[in-house]
């Protein structure tokens, strides 16, 4: 049984109705997922686990990594929007992160894959000088972060699962740019469509 888990520091735009949405979606098409969220608040109906630190924002994300967080584990942001069987994105046991889709050589942080022993040596260098890599990476955030460690030995999952995963954006809606592909319906074998930036997937009645 795979821990599915996502991230909610209160006082921002996300709120505990995002993480219910999320649980929805996950136990439809993964109805064996132990979901969890890292969070500062009850979440009612959800199994919660306590954040630890006062990192802001996207910095909440690096708590993943903690050592008392067990086995391997399957992150998704709270705009992610499940629309298939999750059972092949559940079972990669490999470390696992998006091509970004604006940056094809680097990472997105948006849905990952994390064994718990490639969380290790992550947590062993963060924790050791958080305030030095948020300002380092006060851009680019979380993402960045992991890509100074992961860039050449993360797979991708546009790679192994083509087609499961793909942007609102790019692969969705009906193509505003040259580079989206979108025609306004979801893929044929998608499973999961990513919501980076505007709009979320509630202001578009996802």
């Amino acid at each position: 049984m795979i821990s599915v888990y996502c991230v909610l520091r209160s006082g921002g735009e996300y709120k505990a109705e995002h993480v219910l949405r999320l649980y929805a979606q996950v136990m439809r098409h993964l109805p064996d997922a132990d979901f969890r969220c890292l969070c500062d608040i009850e979440v009612g109906g959800v199994k919660t686990v306590p954040l630890a630190y006062d990192w802001p924002g996207w910095w909440s994300k690096m708590e993943l990594f903690r050592p008392e967080i067990s086995g391997d584990i399957l992150f998704m942001d709270l705009d992610t929007s499940i629309v298939g069987n999750l059972t092949d994105i559940a079972s990669v046991r490999r470390l696992a992160l998006m091509r970004d889709i604006y940056r094809p050589d680097g990472l997105q942080s948006s849905i990952m894959y994390l064994p718990k022993a490639e969380r290790a040596r992550i947590w062993a260098e963060w924790s050791n000088r958080p305030q030095h890599w948020m300002d380092l990476y006060r851009k680019g955030g979380d993402q960045a972060f992991l890509e100074r460690f992961w860039l050449d030995r993360a797979k991708r999952w546009q790679d192994f699962l083509p087609g499961q995963i793909v942007s609102w954006k790019s692969h969705v809606r009906q193509a505003l740019y040259d580079d989206e592909r979108g025609n306004g319906s979801i893929p044929s074998g998608a499973r999961v469509v990513i919501f980076h930036g505007k709009p979320r997937p509630w202001d578009i009645g996802w």
